[in-house]
């Protein structure tokens, strides 16, 4: 479910397999291995789970920035973890 009330989506377990190894292929793609960081800044849907569950399968750690912060905050965050990677 959404921040929106009436905003939700239904998705299956084999679904979601499906699009979290997907996404955990781009991440290898883009040179991402376990132990490595990322940031992920992204509102409250589907793709924000994908992301973090795609981070947890190839072993890297997450860490999720909500897009109330400002471009500071961003920054700061991104910087305080040094992430090779920024999820948008």
């Amino acid at each position: 479910e959404g921040n929106e009330p009436g905003d939700s989506t239904e998705i299956t377990y084999r679904e979601l397999l499906h699009k979290v190894c997907q996404f955990a292929n781009v991440l290898r793609s883009q040179g991402v291995k376990k132990g490595d960081r990322v940031s992920i800044y992204l509102p409250m849907i589907l793709e924000l789970v994908i992301a973090m569950l795609a981070c947890a399968r190839i072993g890297a750690l997450h860490s999720v920035v909500f897009a109330g912060f400002s471009a500071d905050s961003l920054c700061e965050r991104i910087l305080d973890c040094g992430c090779c990677l920024l999820i948008t």
